[in-house]
Formats: C-alpha cells, structure tokens, sequence
C-alpha cells in the first residue's frame, strides 16, 4: 500500500491509500476517488509535505544544511509516535483488527506483532506501516 496526498477541485487536502498509483487512476476513472470534505470527484495527487521544509526568505546561495542530523531526526519521529499513538504493545494486531471492523474507536496506535500476525493483517486489508526505532540511549548492547 501507499498513501497519495490528494486534493480536490475545491482544494481541500487529504490523504489517500492504494495499492500502487495505477490503482488510484483507474478508481479515479470509475469517479470512485472523492473528497471526504466535499465529495468532489476532480481529485487529483499533489506533491508531499513530508519531510519537505518550507524554505521563508531562502539565501540564493548555495543550500543550508538545517542542521538535523539523522539521529535527531530519528527521536522526533519517536517523540511524535510517543505522543500521538497509543502504545498497545504485543497487542498491535488483535487492536488493529478491533479498530478495522469497527469494534474499538479508530485511533493511532503502535505496537509490536509477529511475522505471521502482519500476514493476517495483510489478508485483512488493514493499513500497517513498520518503523524502525533507534534503541534508547543508555540501552545499546556494550
């Protein structure tokens, strides 16, 4: 699966999920891709946000590093997972599959799951993406 940012004729935003980009035109040409805002079908991928810093008052010169090293970046990825998903530890994939049909709340959760729990989840259609999180600082192995 991958997620498109989208936007409709309107200009509401929004993010959207297929297999591939093929996927997202032909249910664009079956008019099955609209805006959940204003249920336009003019909708259409528009360029990521993510990760991309707006440049305010950018020297012509040559480019600025910003400064972040890939760690630092690393612990705000952590730091935002920290505080926006709700930690369901091995449980990820009995929560996950709760919230796909419907029997818990939808919300942000992260967690812990198996090889085969991630089939399962798969099989069920329901949207996983794995992160990779950098080991704690006093907890590397010596």
């Amino acid at each position: 699966m991958i997620a498109f940012d989208l936007q409709c004729a309107n200009g509401h935003t929004f993010e959207g999920w297929f297999d591939d980009k093929t996927a997202f035109e032909d249910q664009q040409k079956q008019g099955l891709v609209t805006c959940p805002f204003c249920d336009n079908r003019n909708v259409f991928i528009v360029p990521s946000t993510f990760a991309i810093p707006k440049a305010v008052n950018a020297p012509s010169g040559p480019r600025q590093s910003s400064g972040l090293a890939v760690g630092d970046v690393s612990a705000k990825i952590v730091e935002f997972m920290e505080q926006n998903f709700d930690d369901v530890g091995a449980n990820f994939a009995k929560e996950a599959l709760k919230i796909h049909y419907g029997v818990s709340e939808p919300r942000n959760i992260r967690g812990v799951s198996s090889p085969e729990e991630e089939k399962v989840l798969e099989k069920e259609g329901v949207p996983l993406f794995k992160v990779p999180l950098p080991a704690k600082k006093g907890t590397e192995d010596a």
